[in-house]
């Protein structure tokens, strides 16, 4: 991927409770890190975050993102992940709302949109996601501010486009970006890109 253009790694960590899956924690990104300079996004689907974040952060992560329903008090985790020398990140499942954002907007660098429900690869695109991206970049600009705003889950060369019309300005692709193998991958990162 490195070589092929992304811009960013993005690292999904489950644990088998927040959802369904189980996949990757700290000691694979650690040894993940020295074979790429690109930023490590790290998107925790994990429930109780707290506990983890510094281990993510000495790990290598470089972007920290967390969904709200991880922990009783958002605005000082997103405050601890900052601390830790990290960009911190607010994830939104699709079922959640975008009404507690004004009051820690501040302390956020990210904003992920989930356009599946977390835990799967491989789900198909919900459309109705792109109005919540469209309602955070003016909550955004409301407020003066501009993080990013990525969305994750189905997102393929089909709907790229829309995506970024939205308002997204972070794209994270799994099955389109890896599909045809290693030799594809240049080809599938130019495509979602509008360039294929």
């Amino acid at each position: 991927m490195d070589s092929a253009g992304a811009d960013w790694i993005h690292i999904d960590v489950m644990d088998g409770h927040f959802v369904p899956n189980i996949t990757i924690g700290p000691a694979v990104i650690k040894a993940l890190r020295p074979h790429s300079a690109k930023p490590f996004d790290c998107h925790l689907m994990i429930a109780p975050a707290d506990p983890h974040l510094e281990a993510f952060a000495e790990a290598g992560a470089d972007i920290i993102s967390i969904h709200p329903e991880a922990g009783p008090h958002l605005h000082r985790s997103l405050g601890r992940i900052r601390a830790l020398g990290c960009k911190a990140g607010v994830v939104l499942n699709p079922s959640t709302g975008i009404d507690f954002l004004p009051w820690v907007m501040d302390a956020v660098d990210l904003i992920l949109v989930m356009s599946v429900n977390p835990g799967f690869g491989g789900q198909s695109f919900i459309d109705g996601q792109l109005a919540k991206v469209e309602a955070l970049r003016t909550m955004a600009e409301r407020q003066g501010l501009a993080p990013v705003i990525q969305m994750d889950g189905g997102v393929t060369a089909m709907n790229a486009a829309r995506c970024v019309a939205a308002g997204a300005t972070a794209l994270v692709a799994g099955t389109a970006a890896f599909k045809g193998g290693p030799s594809a991958y240049a080809a599938n990162i130019a495509a979602l890109r509008g360039l294929g």
